[in-house]
């Protein structure tokens, strides 16, 4: 008696011409499916390669010129206003302000003109 192995052999070797060449046919799509996949693959990479390697440096965000002299202004505030927090961005500054009556505003200065360019109220839904 045929051991189990050598009967499944058998039972694969004996397909008829059809279905050999349907098994012909998917091995080929395989193939060619694989071939693209990678090819796919390795187009990402190098893309992603590309990319790392002809990466600029970003410029710096333009900075106020700062003279050989000190400059000294001042920003008006409304009386008994205090500062929560502040931001610097090339010539403008954002305040975050608590105000006595207890309201929060935002507010926008350019730096260069010395001008206030926005003034947001902060408030909950």
């Amino acid at each position: 008696m045929a051991r189990p192995e050598e009967q499944e052999d058998m039972e694969q070797e004996a397909l008829d011409p059809a279905a050999e060449r349907v098994r012909r046919k998917m091995v080929r799509f395989m193939g060619i499916n694989l071939a693209i996949l990678f090819a796919a693959v390795m187009a990402v990479v190098l893309a992603f390669v590309y990319k790392t390697l002809n990466e600029r440096p970003e410029e710096p965000a333009a900075a106020v010129a700062l003279p050989g002299e000190t400059v000294e202004e001042s920003i008006a505030l409304p009386e008994g206003a205090r500062v929560v927090s502040h931001s610097l961005n090339g010539t403008r500054v954002s305040l975050h302000l608590r105000l006595p009556d207890g309201r929060e505003e935002l507010r926008l200065y350019d730096l260069a003109s010395g001008k206030m360019g926005a003034r947001f109220e902060l408030r909950p839904r």
